[in-house]
């Protein structure tokens, strides 16, 4: 650490992104919040659900063969979500990264190339960098993977956040176009909730030609 930033770390401590309480300089969870993140020790192999509730998965249909998140979308991990997407906390995609790589399952251990799933130029250009992009990146030089940002996002639609599955599936809601695709794809995203933006990218991929292994999230929706 340099000294100017020795001294904002005396005069103004680093705190936890989920309970604002001071942390170690580095350090963007405090103890406490790190023993409350809602891992998730199983799932859907399709869907990532722990459980379908005595529904069809939701994912039977998916372009992508699999998917899989360490957490669930709440406490903790929303938290951090929410620092990346809304408080452009970028050194926390590294630490999102590091929860994933650490507890990936052995069948998506390959060598496929990490593609993620870009938002839509105008919240791009606001925010000044893409999260899904900030993650993968992250998650690419911890896997030792290829980092391939093939995928473009085309439609206008307003935000997904809010929106039910049946305004998220609407025809032409979600718009994505592929160019100079890998053979095997890895797509990363910050949260999956009902798939939908996970799946129509997949379908952009697979139209290219890509193999899309599975859809890697952080969190999952439940």
């Amino acid at each position: 650490m340099n000294a100017l930033a020795e001294l904002i770390a005396i005069v103004a401590p680093p705190g936890c992104v989920s309970c604002h309480t001071p942390t170690a300089a580095g350090e963007r969870l405090c103890a406490s919040c790190t023993r409350a993140l809602p891992w998730l020790r199983r799932g859907c192999p399709r869907c990532a659900l722990p459980s379908h509730r005595r529904r069809a998965c939701p994912a039977a249909t998916a372009a992508f063969d699999r998917a899989w998140a360490p957490m669930a979308y709440e406490g903790v991990a929303r938290d951090l979500v929410a620092a990346l997407k809304f408080r452009s906390a970028l050194p926390v995609a590294d630490l999102m990264a590091a929860h994933m790589a650490a507890n990936l399952p052995a069948p998506l251990r390959g060598e496929a190339a990490i593609v993620p799933v870009p938002t839509v130029r105008s919240r791009r250009r606001r925010r000044g960098f893409d999260p899904a992009g900030a993650l993968g990146e992250a998650l690419a030089r911890r896997l030792e993977r290829p980092l391939v940002p093939c995928l473009e996002r085309r439609d206008r639609s307003g935000r997904q956040v809010g929106a039910g599955r049946k305004a998220r599936r609407e025809a032409g809601r979600l718009l994505f176009t592929a160019r100079d695709t890998p053979p095997l794809a890895l797509l990363v995203d910050d949260v999956h909730t009902t798939g939908a933006t996970l799946d129509a990218a997949a379908r952009a991929l697979t139209a290219a030609g890509t193999t899309v292994a599975a859809a890697l999230s952080y969190a999952r929706t439940l």
